[in-house]
């Protein structure tokens, strides 16, 4: 039996260590058909850290960016190299990952079950504490944005097989059809960080494909690590708020967008007002104003 060609693609930027970790975990996967693509975006020490990987996963083919052009264009490398290499499907996978010898089988078996399937993702544990759900079926409204259904709870080891529907997909673990590609292009590189994912799972959804959570397949996510490093600077909070807009405006219906607009003014009112009576929240409201306010300049991509 010949198995579908996978590209499984790591983007790096300063966090070499966890990609080796994740690399090593990839050395152990049951399903042979696939090829490693690690992007690195523009880390400190690239050239002595791709060196490295070279020398220890030689099997790996690896990308040097000039700069950091985020989630989205780091990716977007990878599966530029995957369509013209022939993929059936792409695999984006976070870094800081590690992943079950068999997920990505579970992943592919699934797949060829329901070709109505566009986007995948397996059941995601916290690896600081591994039987506990970080990610599984979402639901997502416009209200109220995305919503893990089962964050934070222990999981009860007893192996689901049943296939269920969501209605976006982490890019922390995604496996994409080669048709959705063609189909509806790649990531959206104005978004930069946050949120490009579920921008991609809602294009995807009004071509027609199907989103699925695959629970029998299982990786771990080092989220601790990255959410304690960033998740409270005032950067994050311009990428949330700015790229919130830009999902909405993208993809809302428009008696929506009406609504979001109104919101949008309360929130910069908001943060003046924070920023006269909250001094210690001052770089956060000037943040969060910027990002509303080069939303309606059209200012997208790498925050200057």
């Amino acid at each position: 039996m010949k198995y579908p060609k996978v590209f499984i693609i790591l983007v790096n930027y300063n966090g070499e260590d966890d990609t080796v970790d994740c690399l090593k975990s990839l050395d152990n996967l049951i399903y042979k058909n696939h090829e490693i693509l690690l992007v690195d975006n523009a880390s400190k020490n690239q050239a002595e850290f791709l060196s490295e990987v070279q020398e220890k996963f030689p099997q790996i083919k690896t990308f040097a960016q000039r700069e950091n052009t985020g989630f989205a264009g780091g990716n977007n490398v990878g599966i530029d190299y995957a369509m013209l290499h022939e993929a059936d499907y792409i695999l984006l996978l976070n870094n800081d990952t590690i992943v079950a010898p068999d997920f990505l089988n579970i992943l592919v078996d699934v797949s060829k079950e329901n070709p109505e399937g566009g986007l995948l993702t397996p059941k995601i544990y916290f690896h600081d504490k591994p039987n506990v759900i970080w990610h599984a079926v979402c639901k997502f409204s416009w209200m109220g944005g995305g919503r893990p259904m089962q964050y934070m709870e222990v999981d009860d080891k007893v192996e689901k097989r049943d296939v269920l529907k969501t209605q976006y997909v982490s890019g922390c673990a995604m496996l994409i059809k080669k048709d959705v590609i063609k189909k509806i292009g790649k990531l959206h590189e104005d978004f930069f960080m946050y949120y490009e994912d579920t921008d991609f799972s809602l294009r995807a959804k009004k071509e027609g494909f199907e989103l699925m959570y695959v629970p029998g397949s299982h990786i771990w996510h080092k989220v601790s690590r990255s959410t304690k490093r960033s998740m409270n600077t005032p950067k994050v909070h311009y990428y949330h708020v700015r790229n919130a807009l830009l999902l909405s405006k993208r993809n809302a219906p428009k008696i929506i967008m009406h609504g979001i607009y109104v919101w949008s003014i309360y929130l910069y009112l908001k943060q003046i007002l924070k920023f006269v009576i909250m001094p210690k929240e001052r770089k956060s409201a000037k943040m969060i104003m910027k990002a509303i306010s080069d939303f309606y300049k059209n200012k997208f991509g790498k925050l200057s």
